[in-house]
Parts: structure tokens; sequence; C-alpha cells
């Protein structure tokens, strides 16, 4: 089904999907950075302001028209990244935000799989 709003087929489709993706993995290597013990001050305000512009592109990414097949995964993975800033912006449980982010970056990687398997591209 073709949605007459789509921009999936234009430039600005890849760019939009991949800059939220690129900043949420980015923080995961920052957590796990941190987890390797690499100036612990440093990565998980990192891990944090990267995964705060991934979920500000994300929302971006939904407000434009054309993402209704990316809409439901989408959806799941911006709120378990609002509930992962939150435990970091709050008393910082820094265990269970990083489980979050594997499991973020775990959704987004088998969502792209089955969205390309099931499109013929992969």
């Amino acid at each position: 089904m073709q949605i007459p709003a789509s921009i999936s087929r234009s430039a600005v489709h890849p760019l939009l999907i991949a800059l939220p993706v690129g900043l949420w993995v980015a923080s995961l290597l920052c957590d796990l950075l941190y987890l390797g013990g690499a100036a612990p001050e440093l990565w998980p305000r990192l891990a944090l302001y990267t995964m705060v512009g991934g979920f500000v592109g994300a929302l971006t990414a939904l407000t434009v028209p054309g993402f209704v097949t990316h809409l439901n995964v989408t959806l799941v993975v911006v709120a378990l990244y609002a509930v992962n800033i939150w435990l970091r912006l709050g008393d910082p449980h820094l265990a269970m935000a990083i489980t979050l982010s594997v499991t973020g970056v775990g959704v987004l990687a088998v969502s792209s799989w089955v969205d390309h398997a099931i499109s013929g591209k992969a």
C-alpha cells in the first residue's frame, strides 16, 4: 500500500531514520565504555546527551507523514528511551538504564532486519 504523503523513497527518509538510531547506538557505546571503567564522570553524561538527541530525532521522524509502517516498533522504542531518560535524570539507576539501552538497540536491529527481509532488500 502506497501512502500519498510518503517520503520513504526520498533522500530525507534515510536521514530521519539513521540519525536517532546512530545516536542511540552511540549512547550504548558510551554506556559500555563507562562499564569498562573509562572516565566514569564523562561517559554516563555523554550517553544521556546522545540518548536525548536520538529521542528528539525519533519524535521528529514520527511527525513526518509516511512512517506508518515503522510506527508500532518506533513507538515501542521511543517509549523505552523515554523511560531510560527518566531513569537517568532522576536518581540514576544505571544498571536498569543500560539494560533498556541494550533492549532498545536490539529491538531496532531486529525490526530493521525484518523490515528489509519483508521488503526483499535482504
